[in-house]
């Protein structure tokens, strides 16, 4: 079994450019936690509601606000470090929102080829120094195929395990 095989094709993606703000409210409406960010339809980077609420941490203390004010469109839950020192969280909303995401985006992408095998994609996926909760699949230039999250691996290892009973 490859890659190729296993993906999801229909890929949600998001630009370099592309605000903070409006990826967030993608990120409140979607069924997963992350984008591949694609410029011309090549993989640039990637970006996770971590990547987005770590913009917001600025100290020692949690604090746990709902981001569900405009330009967000629906609620999220997140727990902020807060320094009860400088309550400046307002001013990093205020400050971030309008950032493009080529600003907090994490370029250093760990990627594989359609012709990825499984025990590869399963080494990538369980790295727990790496925690990669997503894979992008792309092609020799970088041009994203699709992707391979942790639940469509774990799908590909019963549905392997069924056949071969």
């Amino acid at each position: 079994m490859y890659a190729r095989d296993i993906m999801t094709r229909d890929v949600e993606t998001v630009s370099p450019d592309d605000d903070v703000g409006e990826v967030l409210g993608r990120l409140a409406q979607a069924d997963f936690n992350g984008f591949p960010v694609t410029e011309d339809g090549i993989v640039v980077g990637i970006v996770t509601q971590g990547d987005l609420v770590d913009l917001f941490q600025t100290s020692d203390r949690t604090l746990w606000i709902p981001i569900g004010f405009p330009p967000f469109l629906e609620s999220l839950t997140y727990a902020v470090d807060l320094s009860w020192d400088e309550l400046d969280l307002g001013i990093d909303l205020a400050r971030n929102v309008g950032r493009p995401i080529r600003d907090v985006m994490t370029k250093d992408v760990v990627t594989v080829g359609p012709k990825a095998e499984l025990e590869e994609i399963l080494s990538l996926l369980a790295d727990s120094d790496r925690d990669i909760n997503r894979l992008p699949v792309v092609d020799e230039a970088g041009a994203l195929l699709g992707i391979i999250a942790r639940q469509d691996l774990l799908r590909a290892l019963k549905d392997e395990r069924e056949l071969s009973r």
